[in-house]
């Protein structure tokens, strides 16, 4: 395992400080040393995403697959003692990806090229398409194109992502995949091909929705784009971006294979499950991810990490008490090809409060800052939780978190919500790819993602003002605060 950057010194430095005291249940007498052991030493996050991984694989969505995922973490979670297990069944239109994904180069210089589909994308046939290649440098290069510039070619998008730490530059490519495909469409394209939107050197394509738009711009997510489309591997961009270079004037032309299907309307699902606080009354603390993964991987980083992180710091919040608010679990399902989960979620609760919202679902290397939606509502909450985190090298931030996908229930609410930022400097490496396997995660700031977790979180669960802003809430039954 390659040296990480929140590194043992201090780790060692933690756990001297503070070492784990316990009580004769075996529970953590403080919050504080809750997370400070499970910087340490908690396997929980470990158990889950490596039973995931290898028990049931890539999840899917609306498969069998997914199915045996939502399944397997319902068991896990009522292994570890969580109320209120439950699957909560939504129906979807279900796109997989076929058996033939290819494409080759036939004239002027003969040679395959490796890809992949994008998700929601139509077929070629099995027989394939021959067409000549049109480049683009990036998307606005592409919409400035004339109409029935395209007529019967294929379009092929580049970008120039690099790795950041705060994964910004995915906005930047993204619409490559997100939006190329349909305005390729528009101006006649046969099917398009993209640069993958990545930024590893590996002959590993990075699938992804790409997403219907209609002539006004907006988008209709979960409707097939339908015309071909896939993803070439980054190599294999800069190879073909070569030939351009040196065709002179000869078109280039190329055979595309993709062979998806559309399945009609399947199930899908959401996986719930709730530490019970000690005061129903207080709307609960809710921390998401998403159960489902694309097909071509195991989904170790995107998503099984963030289940596993989430599901932990809710047990080792427990570990130092009850909480006073519930914590409850949301593993979204379906959220690779549209957020469906999310939606779903939040049209079946949108009448019951949500505290407050967190995410895990950008891998699991450390969390390197801390930013809410209430620093100015509830400036001293939010102090305090920056505050807290800072022994785990944690920096406060004035930006504004905005949540993750699968928190739409809180956006929908205009509730309170925190991101807990993590390292993304290689998540682009790995996401959306075959690469996205256990052996990338890294234990030591695993358990860092799951110390902090646990620290934000235990301080949510016990707060008994309103979050977003701190006014006082409904108290307790005299019987249940005892």
């Amino acid at each position: 395992m390659k040296q990480t950057l929140f590194g043992a010194t201090a780790l060692a430095a933690l756990c001297l400080t503070a070492p784990l005291a316990a009580d004769g249940h075996g529970h953590a007498t403080t919050l504080e040393e809750a997370a400070t052991h499970a910087l340490a030493s908690d396997t929980y996050a470990w158990d889950f995403v490596e039973g995931i991984t290898t028990e049931v694989g890539p999840r899917q969505a609306g498969t069998e697959a997914e199915a045996r995922g939502r399944a397997w973490a319902m068991a896990w979670l009522n292994a570890h003692g969580f109320a209120n297990v439950a699957d909560e069944p939504f129906e979807m239109e279900t796109w997989v990806p076929g058996d033939l994904h290819r494409a080759e180069i036939t004239s002027p210089f003969p040679q395959p090229l490796v890809i992949q589909p994008l998700g929601g994308s139509a077929s070629t046939g099995p027989d394939g398409i021959i067409a000549e290649v049109v480049m683009f440098e990036s998307v606005a290069a592409l919409r400035a194109a004339p109409a029935d510039s395209l007529t019967g070619k294929i379009a092929y998008i580049s970008h120039a992502m690099t790795p950041t730490q705060d994964g910004s530059q995915y906005g930047f490519a993204g619409p490559a995949r997100w939006i190329g495909a349909e305005l390729a469409k528009q101006k006649g394209a046969v099917a398009t091909v993209i640069k993958s939107v990545g930024t590893d050197y590996h002959r590993n394509p990075h699938t992804g929705g790409t997403t219907f738009r209609r002539a006004d711009g907006s988008t209709d997510v979960g409707r097939p784009v339908p015309t071909p489309a896939g993803a070439l591997s980054l190599p294999d961009a800069a190879n073909l971006e070569r030939m351009f270079e040196r065709a002179n004037g000869r078109p280039i032309m190329m055979k595309l294979t993709l062979t998806p299907e559309n399945l009609g309307t399947t199930v899908s699902g959401n996986v719930v499950g709730e530490i019970v606080g000690r005061n129903p009354a207080l709307p609960p603390v809710l921390l998401a991810c998403h159960i489902d993964s694309w097909w071509n991987a195991p989904g170790a980083f995107d998503d099984g990490a963030g289940c596993g992180i989430i599901a932990a710091a809710a047990l080792n919040v427990q570990k130092s008490g009850q909480p006073l608010r519930t914590i409850r679990v949301l593993f979204a399902g379906a959220e690779e090809v549209g957020l469906f989960g999310s939606s779903a979620y939040s049209a079946a609760h949108i009448d019951e409060p949500i505290g407050v919202g967190l995410e895990s679902d950008f891998g699991a290397d450390r969390i390197w800052r801390f930013e809410s939606n209430f620093r100015e509502s509830n400036a001293d909450l939010h102090g305090r939780i920056a505050a807290a985190v800072a022994r785990f090298g944690v920096a406060n931030s004035s930006n504004v978190a905005s949540g993750g996908a699968d928190l739409n229930i809180v956006r929908d609410q205009g509730g309170a919500i925190i991101d807990l930022q993590q390292d993304g400097t290689r998540y682009f490496d790995l996401h959306h790819t075959p690469d996205d396997t256990l052996d990338k995660i890294d234990p030591v700031q695993l358990r860092q993602n799951v110390a902090v977790w646990t620290q934000v979180v235990g301080i949510l669960a016990n707060e008994s003002r309103s979050i977003q802003t701190g006014a006082p809430l409904p108290s307790a039954p005299a019987t249940m605060e005892n």
